[in-house]
C-alpha cells in the first residue's frame, strides 16, 4: 500500500514540490517500505519519537521537525534534522539559535505563520515575521545581527480546520502573499513554503507550496 500511494502521490505532484512524508505514529517497518520505495525525505512531530527512529534507519534519510517544540526538547531533534518547519516564537528562535551557535551547527527553519480560525493554532503574526525576515536581511548585507546559527529558507502553516475548501484556499492565499512579500527581499536561500496536507494540497500546490506534509494518504490510519 505505502509503496503504490507514493507512485500515486509522486506522478500528481508537479516537478520542484517536495513530499514530506509524515511519519508520526507508524513504526520504523512502515518507514522502511517507504524508504524501499525511494521517499527519502521524512516529517515527525514528537520530539522522542524521532530521537527513537532516526537512529533506526538509513543515514541519507532527510528528517524535518514539523510540530510544536518545546526548548527542553531541543537535544532529542536537532542533532538528527536539517530542518525545523514549525519555528513559532521568538522563545523557540533564539533557542534553536543557540543549541546550533553552541554546537556548531547550521540548521535550516521556516517560520511557522498562525493561519487558521482556531485559537489553540500556534505562530507568528505576519508583522512578527517581517520584523524577523528584516533582520535576516540585515545579515546577509553585513549588519551584526543574532541570527546567525540559523538559516530563514521560508515559511510553513497550517490552514484552518473545515470541510469549507474557499476557507482553507484564504488560508493559503493569504501565507502566499506573505511569502511573496519576504521573497522580494531578495534573503538568499528564502525559498521554501510548506503548505498543504493529505487533505488540502492540491489546493495548496496551487498557492506556491514547494513542500507538502503527507501522512494518512502514505501509511495509512495511525497505528498506535
Amino acid at each position: 500500500m505505502v509503496t503504490q500511494a507514493l507512485h500515486t502521490l509522486r506522478d500528481a505532484l508537479p516537478s520542484g514540490v517536495r513530499l514530506v512524508a509524515v511519519s508520526k505514529f507508524h513504526p520504523v517497518e512502515r518507514l522502511m517500505e517507504a524508504y524501499n520505495a525511494g521517499q527519502r525525505l521524512f516529517g515527525e512531530n514528537r520530539p522522542q519519537e524521532l530521537a527513537a527512529k532516526a537512529p533506526q534507519m538509513p543515514s541519507d534519510v532527510e528528517w524535518h521537525f514539523i510540530g510544536h517544540l518545546q526548548t527542553n526538547k531541543l537535544k532529542l531533534v536537532l542533532p538528527y534534522v536539517t530542518m525545523v518547519q514549525s519555528v513559532d516564537s521568538f522563545h523557540l528562535l533564539e533557542a534553536i539559535n543557540n543549541w546550533c551557535t553552541a554546537n556548531s551547527k547550521c540548521i535550516d527553519i521556516l517560520l511557522e505563520l498562525h493561519l487558521g480560525a482556531e485559537e489553540t493554532k500556534t505562530g507568528f503574526t505576519e508583522e512578527e515575521i517581517l520584523s524577523i525576515a528584516g533582520e535576516a536581511k540585515e545579515v546577509y548585507e553585513g549588519v551584526p545581527a543574532p541570527l546567525t546559527g540559523v538559516r530563514i529558507r521560508g515559511l510553513m502553516g497550517m490552514a484552518t480546520n473545515t470541510d469549507d475548501m474557499s476557507v482553507v484556499e484564504a488560508d493559503f492565499a493569504r501565507i502566499e502573499a506573505l511569502f511573496n512579500k519576504i521573497k522580494a527581499l531578495g534573503i538568499p536561500g528564502f525559498d521554501q513554503l510548506s503548505i498543504g496536507m493529505s487533505g488540502d494540497w492540491p489546493l495548496a500546490v496551487r498557492h506556491g507550496a514547494t513542500m507538502v506534509r503527507i501522512g494518512t494518504d502514505i501509511f495509512g490510519p495511525r497505528e498506535y
